[in-house]
This record gives C-alpha cells, structure tokens and sequence, in this order.
C-alpha cells in the first residue's frame, strides 16, 4: 500500500538514516530491497510499500511512524498490529543461526537488566515500547549466547522470550506466542534453571481454554515436576503460580473441588514465603493474587454474585502490577454487568482503559463486555459508544 506524502516519507526515511550514521549503500545492505529501491524512494520517485517501510524501520531501529509521520499505517486495527509484531516474528524465527555478522552487542550484565526492564514494561502495560525494545535485544542476546555463553545469559534470553509470548498473546497472536514459549524451552534448558522451565509449562498451560483445560493440567503438573526437590524461595514463589494457574483451568472446566484444592495449595506457599513474592520473576504471587484468581474462577464458572461479593470486599495490594489490576477491572465490569448494574460495569471498564488503555483494548473480555452492554442498555449511553468505537466494534 503506498502512501500518499512520499515525497516526505523517503525525507524522513534519509533523516533517519542519517541519524543511525549510515550511508545509503550501508542501510540497502541490512534491508531484503536493493539499493537503486531505497535510492528512488528517498528521492520520492517509487512508493514506499508498508513492508518496505516495515524493513527499513526494522534496520533502522525506529518506530515505523518514525517513518510515515501519521499514527497508523493501516487503516485494518490487524495489520497494524501485524506491523508491531513482525520484527518480534523475525527475531525467534533465526535464534538457531548463530553470531550476528557486524553486531557489537551490549555487556552481558547490561542485557540482562534490560531483559528485566522489558519484561517490567510489559507489566506496566507499557506494549508499543516494549514491542519496539524486544527485537533488537533478542538479537543481542542470542548474539552473545553464541559467542560468549553464560548461565545469566541463558536466563535473560530465555525470560526475553517469555516477554515476547506475553506481548503476542496480549495482542492476540496465539501461534506467536506459542512458537515464543518453544523458544524459552530452548533457552531455559541451556541455562538448566528449572524455574524458568517451569514457568514456561505454566504459559504452556494457560493457552489451553475451556474443552482443552485437561491437557493445559497436564502441562501445569509437568511444570511441578520440574521444581520437585527444589525448596529455595524462587521455587516455592513459581510452584504457588503454577497451583494458580491450575486452578484457571480447573475453573475452565467448573470443576470446583480442583479450584479450592489449587487455590488451599498457593495460599499455603504463599505463608511460606510471607505472603508477598513480587519480585519473583515479575508474577506477582502471593496472597493477594489468590484472592484475584479465586474471583477470576468464579467469574469463570459464572457464579457472580459470588464474584461481586468477592470484588466488593477485595483491596489489590500496592504491588498488584498494572496489567492484573486492568484485567480484574475488566472482569469486575463483566459482573457488575452480569448481576444488573449496567452504569458500575461501564465504570470499571473506563477505570481498566485509564489505566492500562494497549491491554485493555485488546483483552477478549472488553469486547465481551462492551458487546453485551450494548444489547442491554436501551438507549447506549455516549460514553458506552465510546467505548464501543475504541475497540473497534
């Protein structure tokens, strides 16, 4: 699709290049288009395509509207979306052909903290910049997992790839998602952290929805079996998680005596580690995320008046990350809206876009809500068409 400013676009095109201290030759030589293509576009004698605009942002390392100079590049909500996540795509998909030629990457100390910070930024639903960071430290990474191979370095490369599953299934890329958590396998076995592989089963499990939730067991009981043995802190923190999401897929399937046998469990870790473990691979366990998750399963099993109860006497503890507290805004509309309280739903939903808008956006359970606000209200109120508009319905 070409755009209309050409003329402008292959001025901002050089502009950037020129920022990153290239020549044309140097760009043309990163990109799958050949030199005498970026001559003509930067003079504004041939169109920009979207996937030509997608490649030189990707060598370029800029945002794509670096480039176009509008908000979107699509008038599709997908394919700008598709756009965000295919630099993500290209960096799994060569994580087996070793050293990057030309690639002078950060210290291995430096790119685990970043690792860290991407994955923070994801919690804080901060998705477009660490979109924009996950590819090119995927590079480094892997880069210097083939050079200079380390456990920590093993470590953060496996937790960037758990952070490039949790975007791409933020924004609805299932199989991208799953192909990232195969790459976490691969990553986590190197660095023989048991922990780190069984949070992978536990993100393993969690894509499996209602119909499948056995299998998604299955998978969860596989990751207790990698911590078997293991007593330290970090350990009692992941194996709490797991009995978390095991009570998810018990709930999938309304099969309460599982739920409560679960939750029992992860409350019982969590007195073990003082009921707090934030700070543990950013999953935020403890006490207040078993409360979360025993509303989340009555939600599931459409016992909602059981869940208002729950909602209405529950108080997130400061540590909650941002992207819990939206979720639980979101379901919390779902039952005010289930339960009659139609103008209390549309509160909540407008508390979960304020605070986390990118997640809240794209979370089924919007949608869901917005949908059926819709059909029940008599007369849509403005602020409900709003909403409506935002999501793209």
């Amino acid at each position: 699709m070409p755009f209309p400013d050409d003329d402008d676009i292959g001025a901002r095109i050089k502009q950037q290049r020129r920022l990153a201290r290239l020549t044309q030759r140097e760009l043309a030589e990163r990109l799958p288009y050949s030199y005498s293509l970026l001559n003509q576009v930067e003079c504004g004698r041939r169109a920009a395509t979207v996937a030509f605009l997608a490649a030189v942002a990707r060598a370029l390392r800029v945002d794509i509207t670096a480039l176009t100079g509008q908000p979107h590049v699509s008038t599709s909500p997908h394919d700008r979306l598709a756009i965000l996540v295919r630099p993500i795509r290209d960096a799994l998909d060569v994580y087996d052909l070793g050293p990057v030629d030309g690639l002078t990457a950060r210290p291995a100390v430096v790119l685990a903290e970043e690792s860290d910070r991407v994955c923070q930024q994801v919690r804080a639903t901060h998705l477009r910049q660490a979109s924009q960071a996950l590819p090119g430290l995927i590079a480094e990474l892997t880069h210097t997992a083939w050079t200079a191979p380390s456990t920590p370095v093993w470590q953060a490369l496996a937790s960037s790839y758990r952070t490039a599953a949790d975007i791409t299934l933020k924004l609805g890329f299932l199989d991208l998602s799953r192909l990232a958590l195969d790459r976490m396998h691969w990553a986590a076995e190197r660095a023989s952290d048991p922990c780190l592989a069984a949070i992978r089963q536990y993100k393993r499990g969690l894509l499996y929805k209602t119909g499948h939730h056995a299998t998604g067991l299955r998978l969860i009981a596989a990751g207790q079996q990698l911590l078997a043995g293991e007593t330290s802190r970090e350990a009692l923190a992941v194996s709490g998680q797991l009995h978390l999401g095991a009570s998810a897929l018990a709930a999938r399937a309304e099969d309460q005596t599982t739920v409560d046998t679960h939750l029992n469990a992860a409350r019982e870790l969590a007195g073990r580690v003082d009921g707090e473990a934030a700070d543990v691979h950013w999953l935020s366990f403890g006490w207040g995320n078993a409360d979360l998750h025993a509303f989340g399963a009555a939600v599931a099993m459409r016992q909602y008046d059981d869940a208002l109860n729950k909602a209405r006497n529950m108080k997130l503890p400061g540590s909650t990350m941002t992207s819990r507290r939206a979720r639980f805004l979101v379901d919390r509309a779902r039952v005010e809206m289930e339960t009659g309280h139609l103008d209390s739903a549309l509160t909540h939903l407008r508390e979960a876009r304020t605070a986390a808008p990118e997640q809240t956006r794209h979370y089924p359970g919007t949608r869901e809500t917005v949908t059926g606000l819709v059909h029940l209200s008599r007369r849509a109120p403005d602020t409900l068409g709003h909403m409506a508009r935002w999501i793209g319905l």
